[in-house]
């Protein structure tokens, strides 16, 4: 990220919503700086939002494109309880880890954490998670402030580093399991044809160079 698109990315809520069109807002900071988005695509900022980016790009403030939303309340995500199975897929959706609970146990929800992006909703297989609008119903930065921002900004990039690092542990485990069958491939099939052997030893160094190349991939940050 270059020095322009830094600077815009400070000027984002951080809310990590994925309205403007892009994975997260650094990735909104991006093309606003390179001139593939517009100014007028994060709800969450709202026109106070717009404002601030017309300022530091020197774009002409425009309404918020209605195909990315509307300025809305800021909303907060709450889970029925009695309704929860916990079944985790909330947590992974969440981008500031807001949401907390195990495996088959209620979740709920850290209010101070969540941005209201909404994500964690579609997501649930139950239906059980409600986004209710905060009091007063305040809406853009009138909502939100820059260390509410910041704080979502880091919490969303721990997030980020944490479930690379968990894919790769999964990756690294895989492989090695892999390896192993492949080593011992003759006495795990009782020796076989060696037509077959030979083509499940393909089928397990494809695996494997597919597991190289995500490795790979992730080790620079493609």
């Amino acid at each position: 990220m270059d020095a322009l698109a830094r600077s815009i990315d400070a000027l984002l809520p951080q809310t990590q919503c994925t309205r403007c069109g892009y994975a997260d807002c650094a990735a909104y900071a991006d093309a606003i700086a390179s001139g593939a988005a517009a100014i007028n695509q994060c709800p969450p900022g709202g026109l106070e939002g717009i404002a601030r980016l017309a300022r530091r790009t020197g774009h002409a403030e425009q309404p918020l494109n209605p195909a990315n939303g509307s300025e809305q309340p800021r909303a907060l995500a709450v889970i029925d309880e009695a309704w929860c199975i916990g079944c985790t897929l909330c947590l992974a959706a969440c981008p500031t880890d807001a949401i907390i609970g195990g495996n088959k146990r209620m979740h709920t929800v850290l209010e101070q954490h969540c941005t209201g992006c909404e994500l964690c909703v579609p997501v649930c297989p139950v239906d059980c998670i409600a986004m209710e609008t905060m009091e007063p119903p305040r809406t853009g930065w009138d909502a939100w402030s820059q260390a509410q921002a910041d704080e979502a900004r880091e919490r969303y990039l721990f997030h980020s580093y944490r479930r690379t690092r968990e894919a790769d542990e999964n990756d690294e485990r895989l492989e090695k399991k892999a390896q192993a069958k492949r080593a011992d491939l003759e006495h795990l099939t009782h020796g076989g044809e060696a037509k077959e052997l030979a083509r499940k030893r393909a089928v397990i160094d494809a695996a494997l160079a597919r597991a190289h190349a995500r490795r790979n991939r992730s080790q620079s940050g493609d």
